[in-house]
């Protein structure tokens, strides 16, 4: 069986589930709507938390290296400069 087959089978499942577990609800079909869209709602409230997370943690991220790679850039820059004053006193 392809991985396509098997993917459409568990879609016609998952859509097949959803539709008779909303026909058999014990509730009214508004209940049942109010539901499903606070349930939306409150999934979308965690992606955007989440995604809010992980943006504060690149940013944070960034800035550390950012910091780190102009500290290697200064301390690189200062031991060329010894170099040079070296290299001059050698000539000299």
């Amino acid at each position: 069986m392809s991985s396509g087959k098997l993917f459409l089978g568990i879609l016609a499942g998952i859509a097949t589930g959803a539709t008779l577990g909303i026909l058999f609800a014990p509730e009214k079909g508004s209940t049942t709507r109010k539901k499903i869209m606070d349930k939306g709602e409150d999934f979308v409230e965690e992606c955007k938390t989440k995604m809010e997370d992980l943006v504060t943690q690149l940013t944070d991220t960034f800035e550390k290296v950012k910091e780190e790679a102009d500290e290697l850039v200064a301390k690189t820059k200062e031991k060329c400069d010894e170099m040079k004053k070296e290299v001059d006193q050698a000539i000299a």
